[in-house]
């Protein structure tokens, strides 16, 4: 992978019981290649409050940067939204939005499967919403999404240097997403419709 990574001895903590609701706030896992640059797209969506990097779906507990693509693991980021101000609908919008949902590969210069789009759904409503958004991704496209929708397993937040790294390291980040060509490409996948957080 093209990133530029830092040491780090912290642990990841497992999210064993994660509640699709709180008051109005919810919660939303998307995995979308780099969790880097899902992060940074999603929190500059109005309503998000919070954005974790981590790991999910993988046959070990504890997956760790190292060991994740071993393991099974997918990128991915949990959001918390307030659904007072954004919907589900509205986020898995942007998600679809965000990445090529037809590339059963990886994502732009990130290669295999722990960099393919999928979305974790907590419950029934989030799973006939995801599926009703991948429809109207692929009508609006034309082409076969082969983003997966499952059940949410086990989160597990990535070490603290992966959180919210666009903001620790900028012109790592930045240099990073250039060079895999995300913004490029889905701007060439959906044209006007692409959404990008690089230059939020």
């Amino acid at each position: 992978m093209l990133r530029l990574l830092l040491s780090s001895a912290f642990m990841t903590i497992a999210l064993t019981a994660i509640p699709a609701s709180a008051g109005d706030t919810k919660v939303a896992i998307f995995a979308g290649g780099c969790f880097w640059c899902v992060e940074k797209d999603f929190d500059h969506v109005k309503g998000v409050t919070e954005t974790i990097s981590g790991y999910i779906g993988g046959k070990k507990d504890n997956p760790t940067y190292k060991t994740h693509v071993a393991n099974g693991d997918r990128e991915a980021v949990q959001i918390r939204y307030d659904a007072s101000v954004v919907t589900y609908s509205d986020l898995l919008r942007t998600f679809f939005r965000t990445v090529d949902p037809t590339d059963d590969g990886g994502q732009f210069c990130d290669r295999g499967h722990s960099y393919t789009t999928a979305i974790y759904t907590l419950n029934e409503d989030q799973a006939a919403q995801a599926e009703a958004a991948r429809a109207e991704a692929e009508k609006t496209l034309g082409r076969t999404v082969v983003t997966g929708i499952e059940p949410a397993a086990t989160f597990w937040p990535a070490e603290d240097y992966h959180q919210d790294f666009y903001e620790k390291s900028p012109v790592r980040y930045t240099y990073y997403r250039r060079a895999c060509g995300r913004d490029a490409a889905v701007k060439t996948l959906w044209g006007g419709q692409a959404y990008s957080g690089l230059d939020k």
